[in-house]
C-alpha cells in the first residue's frame, strides 16, 4: 500500500532563492492561472493516465518518461506526471523539462523549494520510487540514520534536565558564543515539546511527548557567553516526574538547516490597517506556548487554505514602526509579528489574506534566510536599495543598524516606486530622517505627476553612482537590495559594474 501525502502536509523547508540563481516568471495563456489549475485538480480528470492507480516506479521506468506529452518527475522519492501542469507552471516548460524522467529534488530545492508541491501536485501523483536493495546492516545511507548527530558536523549540542517540585528546566548546550534568542523556538501543544536551536548552518532539535501537563506559559533564556539555552517549564501538578517523557520524530537529531522541514503553528490576527491604497499592515499573535523571535533579514511563510488546496507564501516581517513613539503602547515584540502585504485583487493569497477577520488564524513557519548580523562589523556605510514591497526586509535592518551598530557613519534609501500614492511609510521615513541625521532617504518615481519635484526613472548606474558615495575612500559598506526580479537582477549587475565586491552586496528576493 503506497502512503498518498495529504493536502495538510506541511510545506517543505525553505530559503529564498538569491537572485544570481533565481528564475523568471514567463506570461502565462489565458486560463492557465494557478487559480485555474486548482480548479483543474478538483475536475475529477485523470490526470496521471494510470485511472487512479498508484505504482512502484524503477529508475529505469521514471527514464522513459521524458518528453513534454510524458514528462514524470522524482521530488523526494515521489513520482509526478507533470505533462497536464506544463502550461500552467510560472516558470515555463523548460525549467520543468529540465528534471523530466529524473530526480528533480536538488533542482526544484534551488529554484521553489518552499512551494507546497504536495498538496499542488497531488493529482498527479504517479507513486514512489521503488525501494533499493536494503543495505548491509552497520552501513545505513545517513538520511536513513535519525535520532543521531550529524558526524561530519564540527559542532555537538547536547540537553539535560532537571526539576524542582514545582518546575521542569531543559538545558541545551550549543557550545557556541554566538546563540541569543533569536537561535531557538519552542513550541509546547498537548504534550508535545519542540524546541529547535540553529546553530550555525545546522538545525538542532529536541523533540519530546512529555510524560506529565504542563501549563501554557514558558520562560526561554540564553547564557551567551558559553552557548547555554535554558527552557523552563511549569508543572500542572507539584509531583515528581521519573522521566522527561518519549522520543519523537528527529528527536536529538542534528542536520543541514538546508535539509530541515519546516513547522508551522497558527497565529491569530489581532489587528490590519491601511498603510497605502492597496498596501496593508497586519499583526498576527503567536500562541502563548511559542516562543518565536525572527531574525534580522529573515522571512516567514504564511499558509492558507484555499479551495482546499494549501497555498504558501514568504513574507518578512517588520517591525512595529520606524519611530517606537509611532505606537502607543507598543505591544511586546516576542509575542507580534507584523508584515507589510500588498494586496493583489487579481491575486490567488494575498485577497484571501485580506479577507481574514480579527480573531482568525494564519499559519506562520519558522524564519528562514542567510542574512548573517556578522556583516554588520564595522560597517560604517549601509546602502539600501528598494523596489516596492522590496521595502519590508530592510525596515527591521536599518532599524539594528541605527540603534545597535556604533561605527555606523550613514544609512541611505533609495525607494523606487510607480507614484507616490504607492510609498510605503513615508511619513516615518521623513520623521527618521530628520530625528537621526546617519540616515537619509531618496524617493523616484517612474510614473509622477506633473508636480513630483524628485527623482524620477528606474534603477540606473546614473542613479546608483551618484547615491552610492562612501563615507571614506576605505569605508567598509554594504548595499541591501530588494524587489521584483527584474530589479534585484539589474540593481546587481549595475553595482558589479561599479566595482562593489560580492561580499558587499546582499540581496534579499522572493
Amino acid at each position: 500500500m503506497l502512503n498518498v501525502p495529504s493536502q495538510s502536509f506541511p510545506a517543505p523547508s525553505s530559503q529564498q532563492r538569491a537572485a544570481s540563481g533565481g528564475r523568471s516568471k514567463v506570461p502565462l495563456k489565458q486560463g492557465r492561472s494557478l487559480m485555474d489549475w486548482i480548479r483543474l485538480t478538483k475536475s475529477g480528470k485523470d490526470l496521471t493516465g494510470l485511472k487512479g492507480r498508484l505504482i512502484e516506479v524503477t529508475e529505469e521506468e521514471l527514464k522513459k518518461h521524458n518528453t513534454k506529452d510524458d514528462c514524470w518527475i522524482c521530488i523526494r522519492g515521489l513520482v509526478y506526471n507533470v505533462s497536464p501542469y506544463m502550461e500552467y507552471h510560472p516558470g515555463g516548460e523548460d525549467e520543468l523539462m529540465r528534471a523530466a524522467g529524473s530526480d528533480g529534488t536538488d533542482l526544484f530545492d534551488q529554484v521553489h523549494r518552499w512551494v507546497n508541491y504536495e498538496s499542488m501536485l497531488r493529482e498527479c501523483l504517479v507513486g514512489r520510487m521503488a525501494v533499493k536493495p536494503a543495505v548491509p546492516k552497520g552501513m545505513l545511507p545517513k538520511s536513513q540514520v535519525t535520532g543521531t548527530l550529524a558526524k561530519e558536523s564540527p559542532i555537538s549540542p547536547s540537553y539535560d534536565w532537571f526539576q524542582t517540585d514545582s518546575l521542569v528546566t531543559i538545558v541545551i548546550y550549543t557550545k557556541q558564543k554566538d546563540i541569543n534568542l533569536d537561535s531557538v523556538i519552542v513550541d509546547h501543544q498537548c504534550d508535545t515539546f519542540r524546541a529547535e536551536t540553529i546553530i550555525k548552518d545546522y538545525s538542532y532539535l529536541v523533540h519530546i511527548g512529555l510524560s506529565h501537563e504542563i501549563q501554557e506559559d514558558f520562560s526561554v533564556r540564553v547564557v551567551e557567553n558559553v552557548g547555554k539555552i535554558e527552557i523552563v517549564l511549569k508543572k500542572k501538578e507539584s509531583t515528581s516526574w521519573e522521566c522527561l517523557g518519549r522520543p519523537l520524530e528527529n528527536h536529538n537529531s542534528l542536520i543541514l538547516k538546508k535539509d530541515k522541514g519546516l513547522y508551522y503553528r497558527k497565529c491569530q490576527l489581532i489587528s490590519k490597517e491601511n498603510v497605502t491604497h492597496d498596501t496593508k499592515f497586519f499583526c498576527l499573535m503567536l500562541p502563548r506556548s511559542t516562543h518565536l523571535q525572527v531574525p534580522i533579514g529573515q522571512h516567514v511563510y504564511l499558509k492558507l487554505t484555499i479551495t482546499g488546496t494549501e497555498i504558501v507564501k514568504p513574507y518578512t516581517p517588520v517591525s512595529d514602526s520606524l519611530l517606537s513613539e509611532f505606537k502607543d503602547p507598543v505591544l511586546p515584540n516576542n509575542k507580534y509579528i507584523y508584515f507589510l502585504t500588498k494586496i493583489y485583487p487579481a491575486g490567488l493569497f494575498t485577497p484571501q489574506l485580506d479577507r481574514l477577520q480579527i480573531g482568525d488564524f494564519v499559519s506562520v513557519s519558522n524564519p528562514e534566510g542567510n542574512f548573517k548580523i556578522s556583516q554588520f562589523q564595522e560597517l560604517e556605510d549601509l546602502f539600501l536599495l528598494a523596489a516596492g514591497t522590496g521595502f519590508t526586509p530592510m525596515v527591521k535592518v536599518l532599524n539594528y543598524a541605527l540603534n545597535n551598530i556604533p561605527s555606523l557613519r550613514k544609512a541611505k534609501l533609495m525607494f523606487f516606486n510607480k507614484t507616490e500614492d504607492d510609498i510605503i511609510w513615508r511619513s516615518q521615513l521623513e520623521k527618521l530622517a530628520y530625528k537621526d541625521k546617519r540616515f537619509d532617504v531618496e524617493f523616484v518615481l517612474s510614473a509622477p505627476t506633473s508636480e513630483w519635484n524628485g527623482k524620477t526613472g528606474y534603477i540606473s548606474s546614473g542613479l546608483l553612482s551618484e547615491f552610492l558615495k562612501r563615507s571614506s575612500d576605505k569605508s567598509k559598506v554594504l548595499i541591501c537590495i530588494c524587489g521584483p526580479m527584474p530589479f534585484t537582477e539589474q540593481g546587481i549587475r549595475l553595482l558589479h559594474d561599479l566595482n562593489f565586491s560580492k561580499d558587499e552586496i546582499h540581496s534579499f528576493t522572493g
